[in-house]
């Protein structure tokens, strides 16, 4: 399968070339092939067990892959068992919001926002707080900067939750299902705050079923089933006139709803 060309020429961020993950027996991921530019916004779409989650885990880490190569960055994460410098520069410079918000309970939400920041990149009090301040206004919630998680909804601790990734100056955002976790009325406003991200230029790998907003946001929409990438391209041609039988299945089902 041909790569689509990276946007606007800029430079993949992202290189898998065969990657082939294994949970046991389970071959999770087979010979994946992928490009993700600098600015590009790319949706991964499947059923629930195809390699989604697992697919943007790899890339900052979180999960290891047995054979092929992931670089990110200009950085390569080695195959299992491997050591690589890499992984702690990737972390820093891959932010990731995940289906569960992962928040400190003890913390306030301006504190969880600069925690980071100050440990990881050593950014004095004032700084951390002057960029906390401004992201949580960026993603609608600075009224409640001195809050604690349990006093937010789950859609606010989320925005939370992205603004604390963004807080590290990512190159690269990740998100795994970002709205599953959330009652459907507040699903809208965690959206909202991805796609003003996406609209400022984030460089984007987002695994989601909200596949009206992947068909706004996405630059392009990877298709996985049963570990592999098996149809790929703008969202105008995967929604509109899916090629392969899968896909065609899958969609389906899922727009039905």
């Amino acid at each position: 399968m041909n790569q689509q060309k990276s946007k606007a020429g800029a430079e993949p961020i992202v290189r898998m070339n065969k990657l082939n993950k294994h949970f046991g027996d389970f071959h999770v991921l087979q010979d994946i092939d992928l490009r993700v530019a600098t600015g590009e916004v790319v949706v991964v779409i499947g059923a629930s067990g195809s390699g989604k989650s697992t697919l943007i885990r790899c890339v900052n880490g979180l999960e290891e892959f047995q054979q092929g190569e992931l670089d990110v960055d200009d950085s390569p994460l080695l195959p299992y068992g491997k050591a690589t410098q890499a992984l702690q520069k990737i972390r820093t410079e891959v932010g990731m919001v995940f289906q569960q918000f992962n928040l400190f309970p003890h913390l306030s939400v301006l504190d969880n926002v600069i925690l980071a920041p100050m440990k990881v990149r050593g950014q004095d009090r004032e700084t951390a707080v002057a960029t906390g301040e401004r992201l949580l206004e960026r993603v609608g919630i600075s009224d409640q900067i001195h809050k604690y998680p349990t006093q937010l909804s789950g859609g606010q601790q989320q925005r939370v939750a992205l603004a604390r990734a963004l807080a590290m100056e990512p190159r690269l955002m990740l998100f795994d299902e970002p709205t599953s976790a959330l009652d459907p009325e507040m699903i809208g406003e965690v959206l909202d705050a991805m796609r003003e991200l996406a609209n400022d230029g984030m460089t984007m790998m987002i695994v989601t079923h909200e596949m009206g907003f992947a068909r706004e946001v996405a630059d392009r929409v990877i298709f996985i089933d049963k570990g592999r990438i098996v149809e790929e391209g703008p969202p105008e041609t995967i929604f509109d006139q899916p090629v392969e039988a899968a896909t065609q299945s899958f969609l389906s089902r899922v727009l039905k709803h």
